[in-house]
């Protein structure tokens, strides 16, 4: 079973489209909220993700993971794969 991967993104951000880069190198599907210009949606995001409002900002498991930078850390560490896979 793999997990619940949840992204929110907007289309031409390059950390965006770097974070979604490594989920599809690990044949990880996830769901991606595009939220361009939705400062409703935007909110929404801040909420789940403690108030940060940059992008992206990934969730797995319904667990607040960060931005790009946190999930290329996860990787880099050997936490990421354990995550995914739960």
């Amino acid at each position: 079973m793999s997990a619940n991967v949840e992204i929110y993104t907007w289309s031409r951000c390059p950390f965006c489209i770097r974070a979604k880069a490594l989920l599809k190198r690990k044949d990880i599907d996830y769901t991606e909220y595009c939220i361009d210009g939705d400062e409703d949606a935007r909110d929404a995001m801040a909420q789940r993700a403690n108030g940060r409002r940059s992008l992206p900002q990934i969730f797995i498991n319904d667990r607040h993971i960060g931005g790009c930078d946190d999930l290329h850390t996860l990787d880099a560490q050997g936490r990421l794969d354990p995550l995914l896979q739960a």
